[in-house]
């Protein structure tokens, strides 16, 4: 297997500060993504772990970034899922045929990759049915498909299990682990420290806009650390 090291950098961004009025969100940060991670970010609310993957995935105003340069190696297709992911008012078969036709698929292949995507996460049977009336899980599934879809190297993840309950949780880390096994890279967020354990071969912890430490997941688990790494850590096993 290639190591981090070698492994080519997909994306990345240097310097990157970023403020939102008179709150800063990120400080001079650099960070890379590179071909094959599997990262979570954690950190406490308001650390940055956002505002870091919405920059990686370009979706950050230019108004707020008072410095950053992001470099991305070309072509890069890339997807984003959120805690509450947006659903168009439509069928979970339009919502994914919609996205399928803004990402630029010919029209002659949205059909097999929207049955496929929804056979992916199971949601065969929902396909007619109005995407905003799925319970949250399968809501998050059908978010999930249609990231999928578009076969993105790079798949970014905000807090994807965070309001859903056990049984969906464990669906939805199954398919994102699944989805990593075939070659996807993913970048997520996340305050569930197991989760994190489970799903990630890096942990970048951010504290007040910094990235404190970025290391291997064992290493960061079991390893020594940065103070506040650790007075992290402990706090939230202990919750």
């Amino acid at each position: 297997m290639t190591s981090m090291h070698q492994a080519q950098v997909l994306v990345s961004v240097q310097h990157a500060t970023v403020a939102f009025g008179s709150v800063w969100a990120l400080r001079d940060v650099d960070f890379e993504v590179r071909r094959g991670d599997r990262i979570a970010l954690v950190g406490s609310n308001g650390s940055g772990k956002t505002t870091l993957l919405r920059l990686l995935h370009g979706q950050l105003d230019a108004g707020h970034l008072h410095a950053a340069t992001r470099r991305v190696a070309e072509p890069v297709a890339q997807a984003m899922v959120f805690q509450r992911p947006f659903l168009l008012s439509l069928s979970a078969w339009r919502n994914l045929q919609v996205a399928l036709w803004l990402a630029g698929v010919p029209k002659a292949e949205r059909a097999q990759r929207a049955h496929e995507a929804l056979r992916r996460v199971r949601l065969e049977d929902q396909a007619m049915q109005a995407a905003r009336s799925l319970s949250g899980g399968q809501q998050q599934r059908l978010a999930l498909a249609r990231a999928w879809a578009i076969r993105p190297q790079i798949l970014f993840l905000d807090e994807p299990t965070a309001s859903l309950d056990p049984g969906a949780k464990r669906t939805v880390e199954d398919l994102i682990e699944a989805f990593a096994a075939e070659g996807m890279t993913v970048v997520m967020s996340t305050h569930n420290l197991g989760q994190a354990s489970r799903l990630a071969t890096r942990v970048a912890y951010l504290e007040a806009g910094r990235v404190v430490c970025d290391l291997p997941t064992q290493a960061f688990f079991n390893g020594v650390l940065p103070p506040q790494a650790e007075a992290f850590l402990r706090g939230e096993m202990a919750r």
